[in-house]
């Protein structure tokens, strides 16, 4: 447990004591593909970080339609706002494969952060993070038009999920187009529209399983 848990990027600077101190209030437990973890303006209970698979973080209108916020892989974490401030979830978390998940309660949380302040202040780094990214969503929705929408999105997916081989960048393939035109915030025939303009410059190459991005190409 403590080799994965200093691979977590809250946990990565603090010592081998303090280490083990986390490794006693956590426990791990395995979830099938297309879990719900928790729903949107429930009370939050725990704090995950990602062992294997991946989490996706999303909203849905009132009408069901959902908006994807952010895809967790391994290594990565979610959960602390609403523990931190008390108030429920401000979005729901599902497993987009099969994944194993860290867990530590609510309460064994906030203890950790009251007699930690390494991990309190990582806790604020990352939160500082998620809300330039926030912002940086809310200028692309407002200033940017559809197709460069869709080509950030692939970026980012790339940039985070992606094993690059020279100027090529391999993607599983978790989501699909429907989830993919929510990340991007537009329609799901505008999405399909770039994809196809980017497969026929042979920028872009789409298999069941995996997406290849040429960034020579790209540029």
């Amino acid at each position: 447990m403590i080799e994965f848990i200093k691979k977590v990027p809250l946990f990565a600077q603090l010592s081998e004591l303090q280490l083990q101190a986390i490794a006693q209030i956590c426990s791990r437990k395995p979830f099938k593909s297309s879990t719900l973890l928790f729903s949107e303006k429930e009370l939050g209970s725990d704090f995950y970080m990602v062992s294997s698979g991946s989490v996706k973080i999303y909203t849905t209108s009132g009408n069901g339609e959902e908006k994807i916020l952010s895809i967790f892989k391994p290594g990565e974490s979610f959960g602390e706002l609403s523990l931190i401030d008390g108030k429920p979830r401000s979005a729901s978390a599902k497993t987009l494969e099969d994944s194993t998940l860290v867990m530590i309660s609510g309460t064994a949380f906030l203890e950790l952060l009251r007699n930690h302040f390494d991990i309190t202040l990582g806790i604020m780094q990352e939160l500082s993070h998620r809300l330039r990214d926030t912002n940086q969503h809310v200028h692309d929705l407002t200033f940017l038009d559809a197709r460069t929408r869709v080509i950030k999105s692939l970026i980012k997916l790339a940039n985070k999920q992606g094993v690059r081989n020279g100027n090529t960048i391999t993607i599983k393939l978790m989501l699909n187009f429907d989830e993919i035109s929510q990340m991007a915030g537009v329609q799901k025939a505008t999405l399909m529209q770039v994809i196809r303009d980017l497969e026929e410059k042979q920028i872009l190459a789409i298999s069941p399983s995996e997406f290849k991005l040429d960034l020579a190409k790209l540029r």
